[in-house]
């Protein structure tokens, strides 16, 4: 019985890994319960680096080639958008454990489900939790920190609060020491794991008691590899709290899309129609929203002793 993944099988990939794991130990459980009517479930996996490139290509290879039932795609905003182009055409469920990126339901292919609440969300967070305070906005320009920083500034504009500086920079954040030095007393950090890592230890170095504020890749297991002792007191949005034996969000999130297919294609049998059918029903997983993305709240968290923690 064969499940489409379309990301990263390293456990150590910076922005795959824990998505893999998640959804990797819920096929594991899943076969463990005796799969489907004595046949074990599968992850027909790939992968490129350069999704735009090749992403499509794969997804469509999966649907036709490899004939795969359904679909998890979407470990960001870029896959989740390719997989959606192939949905509508090939009328196969696709699920989005990663995207937070609201265009990409906006269109409303009815065969595509998000399992994270979308930017406007987090954008709100992070709005409400700066509190009025004097910050400069550093932001990534990534597809996805672009769409959160775009969210971010509406909810300041509409509440009358605009950034003293906006400073974007490239992916790789090279510049990081130059672009820390220009920080206020406060700064928000939009950007993948492994800038908002690499940033944050420099402003920490740069301008020690800075308050940081950031989006939800701060929640991300990656982030706190890689930022250390730096990453204590950093403040971020937690699109859900933690679950013991998960590493982060993420893994949580595909885990819980996997699970849902599985229960689909139980109840639902063969059939890719049914099969989307079953996904809407959420199965006590998911609660949809008009546009197929997942709503539940959004709290604010913090890293503690080198641990996540939700703020009350």
């Amino acid at each position: 019985m064969r499940i489409g993944y379309y990301g990263p099988n390293d456990p150590a990939h910076p922005l795959g890994g824990t998505f893999w794991i998640g959804a990797a130990r819920a096929i594991e459980e899943a076969n463990r319960e005796g799969g489907y009517r004595g046949l074990p479930f599968r992850l027909v996996q790939a992968w490129s680096e350069n999704p735009w490139r090749a992403g499509a290509s794969a997804v469509v290879k999966m649907v036709y080639a490899d004939r795969v039932w359904a679909v998890i795609a979407g470990i960001d905003g870029v896959t989740a958008h390719l997989a959606e182009q192939v949905a509508a055409k090939a009328l196969l469920p696709i699920v989005d454990p990663g995207s937070t990126d609201k265009t990409v339901n906006m269109a409303y292919v009815p065969w595509t489900f998000s399992m994270l609440p979308p930017d406007p969300v987090y954008a709100e967070a992070i709005g409400k939790a700066l509190g009025g305070a004097g910050f400069t906005l550093y932001s990534a320009t990534d597809h996805d920190s672009r769409a959160l920083t775009g969210d971010l500034l509406i909810w300041l504009r509409r509440n009358h609060t605009v950034p003293l500086r906006h400073v974007e920079f490239g992916p790789g954040a090279q510049d990081a020491p130059a672009l820390a030095a220009e920080a206020a007393a406060a700064a928000v950090v939009i950007a993948g794991p492994v800038d908002s890592a690499r940033l944050v230890r420099e402003l920490k170095r740069a301008r020690p008691g800075i308050a940081i504020y950031g989006g939800p890749a701060m929640a991300r297991q990656s982030f706190l590899d890689l930022a250390g002792a730096a990453a204590e007191g950093v403040r971020f949005p937690l699109p859900e709290a933690g679950r013991a034996g998960f590493p982060d969000y993420a893994a949580a999130a595909a885990y819980d899309s996997v699970r849902l297919l599985v229960g689909a294609v139980r109840k639902a049998g063969l059939n890719r129609a049914r099969i989307r059918d079953a996904i809407d029903e959420g199965a006590g997983i998911a609660g949809w929203d008009a546009l197929n993305r997942n709503t539940h709240p959004v709290a604010m968290g913090t890293i503690r002793a080198g641990r996540r923690v939700q703020l009350p």
